[in-house]
């Protein structure tokens, strides 16, 4: 998935550089080693197409890739308009398959992550509404039953359970009885027994720093709304509110991090193992929920492919503007020093995050 995500982000550099008549010397999926290539002819310029050994996303290697270059059909040699049609391109391709997913996820339905989450209220219905098992107190009533993260709540007590909000006050109700509990886990019915709480262990807890519930699980409302003819408009709010969301997550982290806070400015990011994470529990939700993902993983992309970060495309637009700007030459060796130095930075920075989500997951 995130390879793909990334070889459509190269596809759209690829395809700009040759219509401004930048040749392209290679197309690879994953980092080298190579594994397999092919050399594939076109009237607008042979090209090698290759599999490589690692498997962190693609490539797109351009003739001439330095701003400096002078020769013909090499990108330091194309106007400053091709430069910045090519760099832009990858954004603009994930954008658009956000949307596109977006789109076909609002029309299948949509599932709700967020409070507010923008919809088109005369064109939304509610197609899925489940409470699932968000938080497990250790020692809690619900631990000693087996509940676990992720079961979804039927009934308890013979009583529906339809909405997070209604949970708290059939626990209440049922303070210190034992009662039969009904949950779906994995698509399989189950039902188990749990003796609750009495009023006055509850009650106790508030005066403490860790009050409990009845049962001792934290609920959540899971739910699903389809759109029909409002499916693009509903792609577009999306993309802009998940948009300022990230940025709101970025300034957050980065504050953390900033303050000495690491812990939580690790909470709020993820890599690849975190992501498998959350795509292989999420799976059990269904697929709208996994394409949903998907498509914001895509809007990430072109995100932070528009901030000025070195060796990305907006620290390499935003170092060929400057340069531009203050008129002075952008040199081979300054350039390889700064984009160079961005990758180093990004590795180092995805190796820590591996090692950060496999310690939280595992």
């Amino acid at each position: 998935m995130f390879i793909g995500l990334v070889v459509v982000h190269e596809f759209g550099h690829f395809i700009m550089a040759r219509r401004n008549g930048v040749e392209v010397e290679e197309f690879g999926i994953g980092f080298p080693p190579r594994l397999w290539a092919k050399r594939i002819k076109s009237p607008k310029g042979d090209y090698d197409f290759t599999v490589n050994a690692l498997p962190l996303g693609g490539f797109v290697k351009l003739k001439g890739e330095n701003d400096a270059d002078t020769a013909k059909g090499s990108f330091g040699a194309a106007s400053l308009s091709a430069k910045v049609q090519i760099m832009v391109a990858g954004v603009v391709m994930n954008l658009v398959t956000a949307f596109v997913l977006l789109t076909l996820v609002a029309l299948a339905g949509m599932p709700k992550l967020i409070d507010d989450q923008f919809t088109v209220a005369s064109d939304s219905k509610v197609i899925k509404q489940q409470v699932l098992v968000a938080h497990v107190e250790a020692g809690s009533p619900a631990e000693k039953a087996g509940l676990k993260l992720r079961d979804q709540l039927v009934n308890i007590d013979g009583q529906a359970i339809d909405a997070a909000e209604d949970f708290p006050s059939s626990t209440q109700r049922l303070a210190g009885k034992s009662v039969a509990i009904t949950y779906l886990r994995d698509g399989e019915e189950k039902s188990t027994t749990a003796q609750l709480r009495s009023t006055e262990e509850v009650e106790a807890s508030k005066k403490t720093d860790e009050p409990k519930g009845y049962l001792g699980i934290g609920p959540s409302e899971y739910i699903v709304q389809r759109s029909t003819w409002s499916a693009p408009i509903v792609a577009g709010g999306l993309i802009k509110q998940f948009t300022v969301q990230t940025f709101k997550g970025l300034g957050g982290a980065l504050a953390n991090f900033f303050r000495g806070e690491r812990g939580k400015a690790s909470e709020q990011v993820a890599g690849p193992v975190g992501i498998f994470v959350i795509l292989k529990d999420g799976s059990l939700l269904g697929y709208q929920f996994v394409l949903l993902i998907i498509a914001i993983i895509s809007l990430t992309l072109a995100i932070m492919n528009v901030l000025p970060i070195p060796a990305l495309d907006g620290g390499r637009l935003f170092v060929t503007l400057l340069y531009r700007g203050i008129r002075r030459p952008l040199t081979k060796k300054t350039e390889d020093l700064i984009h160079g130095g961005g990758f180093a930075f990004l590795m180092l920075l995805f190796v820590v995050i591996t090692v950060v989500d496999v310690r939280r997951f595992f």
